[in-house]
């Protein structure tokens, strides 16, 4: 096993920046971060639901990934970069709308990353997404780890092609001499998901009573305190260069929505529908709709059809063995994920 190293001061030394503050991941690492006692500034868009940081002793700063100055000004005397923002979609984009992935996700981190070189930063956590990971094709299900190489000649999302190349700008900053750890993230469970997540939205319609259809498979999850913790572990102990995998385990959407019907106190269920069919008909209406109505969640997408009845698992041996890392409850981060949504007034009580 290698040693890991590291060289960025722990806290309370420096300054810490969160980029995505408002997102999903970036709310809870806030959280997480302040809770060990750090001195985090974040930078949110000014037109985004911002409410993640809303209340927080943190320093706000308000720009636009796109706008390299404003980066630039969020990264000075900073130590610590976490890269978390990202536009995450599951659509069959319009021209425009790839564009807008491949802007966000591709030159607004190149941006950060030249920033926090210049700035000088110590080191950067780039957060990336399991769908960078490549696969067996002979065998879909055997256990993915961060050496197999992306396997492009499947109907990965365009998504996944921009966060490839996310990893690309990390790789390429480091070879310049940035000190960069990559956490790829899996499927996200649990509080602080404001926006809400693809996910999570699916749930709010599953407590709502308006989720009738499911196509059956499963995916990798993580509970937003592992990806945190995560994080920070590869901040604090991660070898430079290195993609770490982070996963609490593997759950099926049947298991995903029991642990769901257990909180509202229901025994419906949606019905399972054939993928095969499925995936004929997303591949279909996915790219009309998302011209005609683009600012409508889709729910039936062939990437999405594509990852669930993929049932990729995760190996996360690299982040145990290297970072200490250690997954926790699903089912608690599952109550936590629907007592937030109570909360926020997402669900009814």
């Amino acid at each position: 096993m290698t040693t890991p190293q590291s060289s960025v001061p722990t806290p309370p030394n420096g300054k810490t920046l969160v980029t995505g503050a408002s997102g999903h991941v970036g709310a809870s690492l806030v959280r997480h971060l302040l809770a060990a006692g750090e001195d985090v500034r974040v930078l949110v868009h000014p037109r985004h639901n911002n409410r993640g940081v809303e209340g927080l002793q943190v320093e706000r700063i308000e720009g636009d990934l796109l706008d390299a100055d404003a980066v630039a000004r969020a990264v000075k005397g900073c130590t610590r970069v976490y890269h978390t923002a990202a536009k995450v979609s599951v659509l069959s984009p319009t021209e425009p709308q790839m564009r807008d992935l491949w802007k966000i996700n591709v030159i607004g981190t190149r941006n950060v990353l030249r920033a926090a070189q210049r700035a000088g930063v110590a080191r950067v956590v780039h957060t990336s997404s399991f769908s960078t990971i490549g696969f067996d094709p002979d065998d879909p299900q055997r256990p993915c780890n961060e050496d197999m190489p992306f396997y492009p000649f499947v109907e990965w999302m365009p998504y996944s092609r921009t966060k490839v190349l996310a990893e690309h700008e990390a790789l390429q900053a480091c070879a310049d001499g940035l000190d960069v750890v990559i956490a790829v993230s899996t499927g996200v469970v649990g509080p602080y998901d404001y926006l809400p997540s693809r996910t999570g939205k699916a749930m709010i319609d599953f407590s709502r009573g308006k989720l009738r259809a499911i196509i059956p498979g499963g995916y990798e999850a993580v509970t937003t305190e592992d990806l945190a913790r995560g994080h920070v572990l590869a901040m604090e102990r991660g070898r430079t260069g290195q993609r770490y995998i982070f996963s609490t385990r593997y759950v099926t959407m049947d298991e995903m929505l029991a642990l769901f019907a257990e909180q509202i106190g229901t025994d419906r269920r949606p019905i399972a529908l054939s993928p095969r069919l499925m995936s004929a008909v997303a591949r279909t209406i996915s790219k009309p709709m998302a011209k005609l109505f683009p600012n409508v969640p889709q729910h039936l997408t062939p990437g999405a059809v594509f990852v669930l009845t993929m049932q990729r698992r995760a190996d996360t041996s690299r982040a145990q063995q290297e970072l200490g890392f250690q997954p926790g409850d699903l089912p608690a981060a599952v109550r936590a994920w629907y007592r937030f949504f109570v909360d926020e007034g997402m669900i009814a009580r």
